[in-house]
């Protein structure tokens, strides 16, 4: 299907039919311009052509109708965004603070992710190809993907309501967010609904949601839940006060089927 809708002109790892310099010495306009990895204004970066880094980009960034910013590095900078590097950005933001590569360029869209799901990246294509709406959340990000967080259709919410932890990795039982850093009730993405591979997702195999999605990926504490007088951070979108109170009654209860093994092979 891909294929037989969109042309790659160029590519640097596949044989493609033009060369970057001949994109470049072309007056042709293109429809999608896909950049990977995390963009600088350094002038260590090694040049092509006679252009600079910065010539390149602006040059192709003005023959694109869209500027397609493809996983996290190139949203927001991901893991170059944390070293001591201040000209290392996203194409608009440099982490969650906006004044990335072009400061302001309304052809970027972000599809952010440590990968990103490829399903993410073809459907978003294929909606601009065919001139549907695309809305965009503030982060420009396609709200049909982003709207929703990894907590929605995850296996374990009946652990989380309840307030039941995962004893380890690798677990079926159990919510991964009291003790494991899941950071599926505060990360935007789909990855529970449409599965990876259509199969599977970290959650269902046991391991806990990162954030690779978000602004600030990656943290330092990875796998950690962190908490404030052992209570872990509120879920996005609710208050700290009302959580708490609410955690603190569901703790209470003891419900004797989510104690025991989903899959008990001795029984």
């Amino acid at each position: 299907m891909f294929s037989k809708v969109f042309k790659i002109l160029h590519h640097p790892q596949i044989n493609t039919p033009y060369s970057l310099e001949d994109i470049l010495k072309t007056d042709a306009k293109v429809d999608f311009l896909v950049i990977e990895g995390a963009l600088s204004r350094s002038e260590k970066i090694l040049s092509r052509f006679g252009y600079s880094f910065k010539d390149i980009l602006d040059i192709l960034s003005k023959k694109a109708k869209y500027i397609i910013c493809a996983g996290s590095c190139a949203s927001f900078g991901g893991i170059f965004r944390l070293q001591n590097e201040a000209k290392i950005f996203g194409a608009l933001f440099s982490g969650k603070e906006k004044g990335g590569f072009w400061f302001n360029n309304s052809k970027v869209i972000n599809i952010s992710g440590c990968p990103m799901h490829p399903r993410w990246f073809v459907e978003t294509l294929l909606k601009l190809h065919y001139g549907d709406k695309l809305s965009l959340d503030e982060y420009r990000r396609p709200k049909e993907v982003y709207s929703y967080l990894v907590h929605h259709g995850c296996l374990r919410n009946e652990y989380f309501e309840w307030k039941v932890d995962c004893k380890d990795y690798g677990e079926k039982e159990g919510c991964l967010f009291y003790e494991h850093g899941c950071q599926g009730p505060m990360t935007h993405a789909n990855c529970n609904k449409i599965l990876w591979n259509s199969v599977s997702s970290k959650t269902r195999v046991g391991s806990a949601c990162f954030g690779c999605t978000e602004f600030d990926f990656p943290r330092l504490a990875l796998y950690e839940t962190k908490k404030h007088m052992s209570l872990p951070s509120a879920p996005y979108g609710i208050s700290k006060r009302a959580y708490y109170s609410l955690a603190g009654v569901a703790k209470g209860f003891k419900i004797e089927r989510l104690e025991k093994r989903l899959i008990d092979e001795n029984n």
